[in-house]
């Protein structure tokens, strides 16, 4: 047939389902006619019928009619030598299958209103010898410091979003806290609810859960605080700690009105995602550490808090 072209399914595309690999190649291809393309037999997997939900093996080849209308226009922002080099510093940990960044405060991981720089838009920098740039697996918050994960391919894409939804990656962050909590170490287990434009304490909330423990403090006035989510509520480590009345510093969120902006450190958020577990990923024991920022590191020495993790 004139016009039919043969597509061999890449490594990285291993395991994806066949409708999830039509939406990204073909964005303008209804699912309702790539529904009639398999049930007509326009579209083969390795010569045979396959269905919507099928999934797809490397090395396959995909049988397609003429589809160059449906097409992916892909338009590459070309980054600057500036952006490369920031980005490639931020690298802590890479294999083939996952880089790790480091990702210093007041940076997006995504784009929205008036972002324009952010992680998302200068992941093209970190192909290296891959065809395709690799992928977001979660977020941090923009003001919150630390630990990104990427997937290199789309198996360990899948790998680690299975990974983040069950849990199964434990994530420690370090907090500097207004306060210091009592008990020094336990659960929170307040449930939250987003209310308008925050996350709140509501009774009948989302379960929510995160272990604190106290790593040094000066009186009640100050301390620094390890703190691991058990689950996954936007802004949980945030609110829980607001909710036992030691807000994180420099929080414009969850502070409050009198939030301190001391002129001896700098006025940034004092959270930081400082350690991932990865071991359930590799099968032995994997743990990554992301170094403090420059602004937490020296706000601890000021308030003369022992960073000893």
């Amino acid at each position: 047939m004139a016009g039919v072209s043969v597509v061999k399914i890449k490594p990285e595309d291993d395991g994806i389902r066949l409708n999830r690999w039509f939406l990204r190649e073909y964005p303008s291809l209804s699912l309702s006619r790539l529904q009639k393309l398999l049930r007509t037999k326009q579209i083969k997997v390795d010569g045979k019928k396959a269905e919507t939900s099928t999934r797809l093996c490397a090395g396959q080849e995909l049988r397609l009619p003429p589809l160059d209308n449906e097409k992916a226009v892909i338009v590459e922002k070309e980054l600057s030598t500036k952006d490369v080099e920031f980005i490639n510093s931020m690298i802590i940990f890479k294999d083939k299958n996952i880089i790790v960044l480091n990702k210093p405060s007041g940076l997006a991981v995504q784009g929205g209103t008036k972002t324009e720089r952010h992680i998302d838009g200068m992941l093209d920098a970190l192909k290296f010898e891959n065809s395709e740039r690799p992928k977001l697996v979660h977020r941090i918050d923009k003001d919150t410091s630390g630990i990104l994960l990427l997937a290199r391919n789309r198996q360990y894409a899948d790998i680690l979003t299975k990974a983040f939804r069950e849990h199964a990656l434990q994530k420690t962050y370090l907090a500097l806290v207004r306060g210091c909590p009592e008990p020094k170490e336990g659960t929170i287990k307040f449930p939250l609810e987003k209310v308008g434009e925050r996350m709140e304490v509501v009774d009948d909330g989302q379960k929510a859960l995160t272990e604190i423990k106290v790593l040094d403090n000066v009186g009640k006035k100050y301390a620094l605080v390890e703190a691991k989510p058990l689950t996954g509520r936007t802004h949980q480590i945030r609110v829980h700690l607001e909710s036992i009345g030691t807000p994180i510093l420099g929080d414009n969120k969850y502070f409050g009105a009198e939030r301190l902006r001391l002129k001896e450190v700098a006025d940034k958020l004092y959270l930081h995602a400082y350690k991932i577990d990865l071991s359930a990923v590799y099968g032995k024991k994997t743990i990554i550490k992301a170094e403090l920022p420059k602004h937490f590191a020296e706000a601890c020495k000021f308030f003369g808090l022992e960073v000893n993790k």
